[in-house]
């Protein structure tokens, strides 16, 4: 397949501007143990469609989004089922330089690729030689590593992202509301205030497009602002200032417009958000139901003391929930199952159960965001 040249900017999950919520459909794989029915080559060529359709339109900055999320969804697929092909160097490669970018970060990407964006940049450090790109993949990496590491590494990350974004796109309404996601964000992962403040100093500012609020972060900001109002203790007084300026441009508004995120993808390359009942996922290859049984048997075992004996079936189901995350992120039950074995995990103090749980807790807390069970285990209110 010949190599595809595109622009330097181009781009992630295509989010429209909607009076409602839209319906999320993203598709996702990795190199794993379950299988994945859908052709890589099916999806390459919708990379090239989706790259054809952005030349044709002048590549706005929904148009650049919606390239580089189809450049994810074919790399995950030639991880998963063709690692040795060519092409998959190819949109590795490509994955790299698009999602440099575009200031690509976990924290504010909702496309649930960062193991694939992580694999994508060893893959160019140890093959690329042009320094530029590799220094683009050692980037790249530093944020998907800083997913389950501190969190306030990956809230400065998404910070200065967001802003890089917002500067090369300028009067772009998704691109300018990315900074107060970015620190919103950063609030709820570090429960460090300052976040909160940045979030409503941006949202005061007069070229801020308030109408325009994400549904993942819109309701739980104005509460924050009208707490803020209200006197609620944790604010300070520029806060209250400021979130006076917010409420009053809210009240100007009318009815919200809310960004949804969504990716309509033809029928014959959709992947289901199920996992089927008979896949099996993990070294043990775990059915669905395995999963949910060994956990329970595991806890069974832990309630009876067994601690840290239980630790290596506890890793193992740990594997075969986050394979089955890999293949199907938007499983209904994916957080669910995330949590639950985060839970599991924290009740042992082996090593391994420790690094585990973090590096779960980690998807779940950026991956999942607006799940409930993310916001049980930030301690916010779902």
């Amino acid at each position: 397949m010949a190599p595809l040249v595109g622009p330097r900017f181009l781009g992630a999950t295509l989010r429209l501007v909607v009076l409602s919520l839209g319906i999320t459909m993203i598709l996702v794989p990795s190199r794993v143990q379950a299988t994945l029915e859908v052709d890589p080559q099916v999806l390459y060529q919708q990379m090239k469609d989706a790259y054809a359709k952005a030349q044709a339109s002048g590549w706005g900055y929904a148009d650049q989004l919606y390239y580089l999320s189809m450049i994810f969804d074919a790399g995950r697929a030639y991880s998963l089922q063709r690692p040795d092909d060519p092409a998959y160097g190819e949109i590795a490669t490509l994955a790299v330089q698009m999602g440099a970018a575009l200031h690509y970060d976990p924290l504010t990407n909702h496309d649930a690729a960062t193991w694939y964006v992580r694999e994508a940049a060893l893959w160019v450090e140890k093959n690329s030689n042009d320094p530029t790109l590799t220094q683009e993949a050692q980037d790249l990496y530093a944020r998907t590593d800083a997913e389950d590491g501190d969190p306030e590494v990956l809230a400065r990350y998404a910070d200065a992202d967001a802003d890089a974004l917002a500067h090369d796109f300028p009067h772009d309404v998704e691109a300018d509301t990315l900074p107060l996601e970015a620190d919103w964000r950063a609030w709820e992962l570090t429960h460090d205030s300052a976040w909160r403040s940045k979030a409503i100093a941006r949202a005061a500012q007069p070229s801020f497009p308030i109408a325009h609020l994400s549904y993942i972060y819109g309701g739980a900001f104005v509460d924050a602002v009208e707490n803020a109002l209200s006197n609620v203790p944790g604010f300070s007084a520029e806060d209250r200032v400021n979130a006076a300026v917010v409420y009053a441009r809210l009240k100007n508004v009318g009815e919200l417009q809310i960004i949804a995120h969504v990716k309509a993808l033809p029928p014959d390359v959709y992947l289901t958000t199920l996992a089927p009942a008979d896949e099996y996922f993990g070294p043990l290859k775990m059915s669905i139901l395995g999963i949910e049984n060994e956990m329970k048997h595991v806890n069974f075992m832990l309630d009876y003391k067994y601690g840290n004996l239980e630790s290596g079936s506890a890793v193992e189901v740990a594997d075969s929930v986050e394979d089955m995350q890999r293949v199907y992120p938007q499983d209904r039950d994916m957080a669910k199952l995330l949590y639950a074995c985060i839970q599991m995990l924290g009740r042992m103090t082996a090593p391994e159960d420790v690094d585990t749980a973090q590096r779960l807790r980690g998807i779940l807390t950026v991956e999942y965001e607006d799940s409930p069970e993310a916001q049980s285990l930030l301690g916010l209110s779902p």
